[in-house]
């Protein structure tokens, strides 16, 4: 198997009012998705189900993604998640509440005979 990048994308998203990872996680990756049509599959001549879809997300507290509901997110592709620390916090003036930034990247891969594609 010969795993070739394709594509990158990169998606930013938020919990405005409340510091759920996993919810900013889940909105920053369906916008690096959501705002592009990903066709190379098929213009290869590959079913979209061929897809290696990796997805890293930063946010402030790593261990609070549901990684499952991050995948989720995918519409076709086989993935995997990795979630690293990044992202921001910010709180209110008060200090009681906090918007929370989750940054994504989506990696997809097709499997390519040597040549194929550079």
């Amino acid at each position: 198997m010969t795993l070739r990048r394709m594509i990158v994308q990169i998606g930013m998203s938020t919990d405005i009012r409340g510091t759920d990872d996993t919810k900013a996680a889940v909105r920053a990756v369906r916008d690096a998705l959501w705002h592009n049509t990903i066709s190379i599959a098929t213009v290869l001549g590959q079913p979209l189900e061929a897809m290696h879809v990796d997805i890293i997300v930063g946010v402030p507290n790593p261990a609070a993604v549901d990684k499952t509901a991050v995948l989720a997110v995918l519409p076709y592709g086989k993935g995997s998640v990795t979630v690293v620390e990044g992202g921001l916090k910010i709180l209110n003036d008060a200090g009681t509440d906090a918007t929370l930034i989750a940054n994504a990247a989506v990696i997809v891969r097709l499997d390519l005979a040597q040549g194929t594609a550079s």
